[in-house]
């Protein structure tokens, strides 16, 4: 019984165990999950093991106490048949072979007395062994259940904990992206080009602003021919103007 007691007991605390207390207190749930399932399984299979022969010891004990039970009734039958043959015999005046067949019918009652006896003793015996087998059976069901709850959880966090790992893979290489920064890399070669892009309009620039000054100069020295040729001309229109007219001669 104390066995049984024991069998239960374990039952009982496996299925009563609070899965998400002991992960928060497990540095590594994942491995935690791992071990609760081998432990709930291994627990499970010895439970098994239990229960089936506790159930084969309940069964050997129904066995028993029917045989009992027919043996107690065919002792009854027997001593009802001494009996009667003994007041046969009785009847027919024969008292000495009357008697030898009341003791045999006295004999079978004792082995009746007997036989109730002892099934009368294993009756409460079964019934008690019945409830803890069903016990037993219940705590079972419930250690299964919460193995698939295990099962369930572990698979849960592991592609949880795949998931996180990911993320933290993408959030590092973010993070040398930041610290890394490709673009400005790119900004510096394109200030560069900048740079080159603006010495060679200065130049262009610059060579334009030389090209329209020598227009300029060009434009300047045709004038002051112009002015100098003008100022001839006025000179020598002033020259003519100066000089008298020669009269004719009278004749």
């Amino acid at each position: 019984m104390a066995q049984k007691q024991s069998i239960l007991g374990r039952i009982g605390q496996l299925t009563r165990a609070n899965i998400n207390s002991l992960l928060d207190k497990a540095e590594d749930p994942e491995k935690m999950l791992d071990q609760l399932v081998r432990d709930y399984t291994s627990s499970i299979a010895e439970a098994e093991q239990a229960v089936a022969q506790t159930i084969g010891n309940l069964r050997l004990a129904e066995a028993d106490h029917a045989e009992d039970v027919t043996a107690a009734k065919e002792w009854g039958s027997k001593a009802l048949r001494a009996s009667q043959k003994a007041d046969s015999l009785r009847t027919s005046g024969q008292p000495t072979e009357a008697d030898k067949f009341d003791n045999l019918a006295k004999i079978a009652l004792g082995k009746q007395i007997s036989f109730e006896n002892e099934a009368r003793t294993e009756a409460p015996q079964i019934a008690s062994q019945g409830e803890v087998v069903e016990k037993l059976k219940v705590g079972l069901i419930g250690m299964k259940a919460k193995l698939g709850e295990l099962q369930s959880k572990r698979d849960q966090l592991v592609a949880r904990a795949k998931t996180a790992e990911a993320q933290a893979k993408v959030q590092d290489a973010v993070r040398s992206i930041d610290i890394l920064d490709p673009t400005s890399e790119v900004s510096r070669f394109e200030d560069k080009v900048r740079r080159v892009e603006a010495q060679v309009a200065g130049r262009s620039e610059l060579a334009a602003s030389s090209l329209d000054a020598q227009f300029e100069e060009l434009e300047g020295d045709s004038t002051a021919a112009e002015v100098e040729a003008r100022l001839s001309e006025l000179k020598s229109l002033g020259a003519a103007s100066s000089t008298p007219a020669v009269e004719p001669v009278a004749e």
